[in-house]
């Protein structure tokens, strides 16, 4: 046991310790994994609607041509860095970045649960 006020020596665990995975190690020595849920950034709100119809609103800056552009398409695919819409009337792909995405509306509703929370929250 350690007296009050003195600070344990050098190598001894002071807290709850956690593995390499990040999982928490309790002092019975067992390993605790955090939940895991599937965070919430754009690119998995639109990978839940694929096939849906959208008004990308993008900014392009420094651009002397246009600085402002807006894409209507079906999203076909969504990655971190881009999203793939194809255009309706042309069938053409057009491939955007996320960086210059502003935001994005649909006329329709939305596939969407928020990570962590079981069924829809309320509204």
């Amino acid at each position: 046991m350690q007296a009050q006020g003195v600070a344990p020596a050098p190598g001894t665990p002071v807290g709850p310790m956690t593995a390499t995975t990040g999982a928490l190690i309790t002092p019975s020595g067992t390993t605790v994994s955090p939940p895991q849920f599937e965070q919430s950034y754009v690119e998995n709100i639109l990978r839940m609607n694929l096939g849906k119809t959208g008004t990308f609103y993008m900014t392009y800056e420094n651009n002397c041509e246009w600085n402002a552009k807006i894409f209507r398409g079906v999203i076909e695919a969504a990655g971190r860095d881009h999203i793939i819409i194809s255009d309706t009337t042309t069938g053409q792909r057009i491939l955007l970045l996320m960086v210059n995405l502003d935001y994005v509306t649909f006329d329709e509703p939305l596939n969407y649960t928020y990570p962590g929370v079981i069924g829809n929250p309320p509204r």
